[in-house]
């Protein structure tokens, strides 16, 4: 099972308590409010996760139709923030583009009472994947797309809305496995980011905005696009192989391996793994997936590292049809249940996040006045 590592950068430092999610915890893995990740990737869908998350419990049938019905009727923009999205350019990053909406959002729908965050939480959990897809049709073929659909999950309202079309059954349920598997990791840089703004006494809306600009970053959110981008550098399997020892020998970084809380498995990496597989096989793909496999099998052999969950998700969503630089606001549009989770949650008992640092400059001196310097 998996363990937790001690190096730097806080780790192996408790920073506070937490009912949502364990991590890395040996003979426990990754639970969800206590349920195995593998048992929800499994047989529950994103939204009774979500439910599970911002809840604190499981959903009943009914309660999850209704809530499925709520967050449907979630998903319309307002009109005052078209513009602003229009005016972004293509060549903007998509997670800029997120967090540029969520801001504007927070302007146009202010959480001006406390009380209201759980409202706040479902209204961007419904309408952040219509803001990314707004720009994107605009932005890149000038399409002004509607951001309702009638499809009842996020999973499948984000492929239609990408594709234009109804997405094949067996490609919506690997994007459901996919957001399941994304929505929460304990005190992770993003959800901590989200923490430290929320006991300032920010905004919900703050304190989502500070985690997107955290996620971003390719030694998070981000390394999963760059496991693609370094996947499409290879022609085959032989010249992954050299490629990647020529990359090991240089000491150059390799994303998708390896883990900051796990030291022998990333235990959502299997499960999506085997989905990446599943889709592979429907669409036909014999250069993709050997590739990365040729990868994996040649960092496990040479560095002992796994996978994490993004290196196999990179091939998942490029079956599915996603573009490359959407990748990571797929990770944030299912995360926002974690961080919602847990602004709740630092906001029951909230004290001011502030750690102190060992102070390493120079010893106390005169001060030098300037013409004298």
């Amino acid at each position: 099972m998996c363990s937790k590592k001690k190096t730097g950068g806080l780790a192996g430092v408790s920073a506070d308590q937490t009912a949502i999610c364990t991590v890395g915890k040996e003979g426990i893995g990754l639970n969800y409010r206590g349920y195995s990740i593998y048992d929800v990737a499994e047989h529950a869908t994103f939204e009774e996760v979500a439910y599970l998350l911002l809840d604190g419990a499981l959903p009943t049938r009914d309660q999850l139709t209704d809530y499925q019905k709520q967050l449907m009727g979630l998903r319309k923009l307002p009109d005052a923030i078209k513009p602003a999205l229009e005016a972004l350019p293509a060549s903007a990053h998509p997670m800029d583009v997120l967090r540029t909406g969520v801001s504007a959002l927070g302007c146009l729908e202010p959480e001006d009472d406390p009380a209201k965050q759980h409202e706040v939480a479902m209204r961007l959990l419904g309408v952040m994947p219509g803001m990314v897809m707004y720009w994107y049709h605009f932005s890149h073929n000038g399409n002004r797309i509607e951001t309702e659909t009638d499809q009842p999950t996020l999973a499948g309202h984000l492929l239609e809305m990408l594709l234009g079309q109804p997405p094949k059954e067996l490609h919506e349920r690997a994007m459901d496995v996919s957001l399941i598997l994304y929505a929460e990791h304990e005190f992770n840089a993003s959800t901590f980011a989200a923490r430290v703004t929320t006991s300032t006494l920010s905004d919900f809306y703050a304190a989502i905005t500070s985690a997107i600009g955290t996620l971003r970053g390719p030694l998070h959110g981000g390394a999963n696009e760059a496991a693609l981008d370094l996947i499409e550098k290879f022609s085959d399997a032989e010249s992954a192989e050299a490629g990647i020892m020529e990359m090991l020998a240089k000491k150059e970084k390799i994303m998708g391996f390896g883990h900051r809380v796990y030291s022998i498995c990333d235990p959502r990496s299997e499960v999506i793994e085997s989905w990446a597989r599943r889709l592979a096989e429907d669409v036909g793909d014999t250069h993709i997936l050997p590739i990365a496999d040729s990868i994996a099998g040649t960092m496990k052999r040479e560095k002992n590292l796994f996978t994490n969950l993004d290196f196999y998700s990179a091939p998942a969503y490029h079956y599915m049809g996603l573009p490359t630089p959407l990748f990571t606001p797929v990770f944030a549009f299912s995360r926002v249940t974690g961080w919602g989770a847990h602004i709740f949650e630092q906001r029951v008992d909230n004290r001011l996040i502030r750690p102190g640092a060992d102070y390493v400059g120079p010893e106390p001196r005169p001060y030098v006045a300037i013409e004298d310097r």
